[in-house]
């Protein structure tokens, strides 16, 4: 399956959206409405990228909107109540997130428990530690967040790009760097493609399989952070289900469920398909909220359907070229 073929096919359908969007409401060409779509979405695109690394490996990850529920909780209370320094709060629960994830991808390795399993407990364990913190929403109070509108980067015609989209903008660069042109990135397309074949070449199975969940944690907390930019607050319920549109963005971006395709690019293009259909439904102002729902999941459905009938042609194709080779040799 040609990875280019999916990223232009959700690229498409990204600029039709555009597109006619522009033709019922003109103000979508401002800038302001372009730069929103980032400062919306950023911990959406930050814990999908967590995910496209997970997904390709031939895994899944349904812990990350618990680990984000955590870490408003924990870094609410850990500034406002223990009287921690924000980054001194932020660099104690990135290591938990990343530990945490390290355990999962080791019982996921070792254990061999399947990875729907493990996850889905740590998709527990992760809201029953935010409960335990904290049942309450805990307020933020500390200057730095009382201050972060000055961290935004001002653009023309008055927008601005928040420290929340420009850290996603950051993570999405960096992700796509490590999986695109490292051996890292290399050996976790090969892990997803056929694990037995990957481990005949010398793909460090173990190692690798932590470090996707790893990093798949560790993102969840960074989103975790940069959503508790949002609402100033740490709240045990927060996230709830975002593992789901998650999966749908990182899907919609082209990524092949069954692991072993994919490209980040796609991810942030569904990930920006997602704040579209949201952004639509607050200019149209008599939708309700659940079209988005409706629209993303009609959406995942097609393109999980044109995903299947690629793979089956691709296959096809492989099948045909041994024969076609074989009556060449006869010939």
């Amino acid at each position: 399956m040609n990875r280019m073929l999916s990223l232009l096919m959700t690229a498409g359908v990204f600029c039709i959206g555009y597109l006619l969007c522009v033709y019922q409401f003109p103000s979508f060409l401002s800038l302001r409405v372009a730069a929103n779509l980032f400062n919306d979405n950023a911990f959406l695109g930050i814990t999908a990228v967590g995910m496209t690394f997970v997904i390709i490996a031939g895994g899944i990850d349904l812990s990350v909107g618990s680990v984000i529920g955590f870490t408003t909780v924990f870094v609410a209370v850990a500034i406002g109540h223990w009287g921690w320094p924000p980054f001194v709060a932020f660099a104690v629960i990135l290591a938990i997130c990343g530990l945490f994830g390290a355990a999962m991808g080791w019982l996921i390795h070792r254990v061999e428990i399947p990875a729907f399993i493990v996850t889905l407990a740590g998709l527990f364990l992760a809201r029953g530690g935010a409960f335990l913190v904290s049942t309450q929403s805990v307020p933020i109070e500390a200057p730095f967040y009382a201050d972060l509108p000055a961290y935004a980067l001002v653009l023309p015609g008055g927008s601005r790009l928040s420290l929340s989209a420009m850290i996603m903008i950051a993570v999405f660069i960096v992700a796509g760097i490590v999986l695109h042109r490292t051996r890292f990135g290399a050996n976790v397309y090969a892990l997803g493609g056929d694990r037995q074949s990957a481990a005949l070449m010398g793909v460090p199975i173990g190692r690798t399989t932590m470090a996707i969940y790893t990093i798949s944690s560790l993102l969840a907390g960074l989103a975790g952070i940069v959503f508790s930019f949002y609402t100033s607050a740490g709240y045990s319920l927060s996230a709830v289900g975002i593992e789901l549109d998650t999966i749908a963005a990182v899907v919609i971006g082209g990524t092949l469920l069954s692991g072993g395709h994919g490209l980040m690019a796609g991810t942030l293009l569904g990930v920006l398909i997602q704040g579209l259909i949201q952004t639509y439904i607050v200019f149209d102002g008599t939708l309700s909220s659940w079209w988005a729902k409706i629209v993303i999941g009609g959406l995942l459905f097609a393109f999980i359907a044109i995903q299947q009938i690629l793979v089956s042609v691709a296959a096809y194709r492989q099948q045909r070229r041994p024969a076609a080779a074989l009556q060449g040799r006869h010939a």
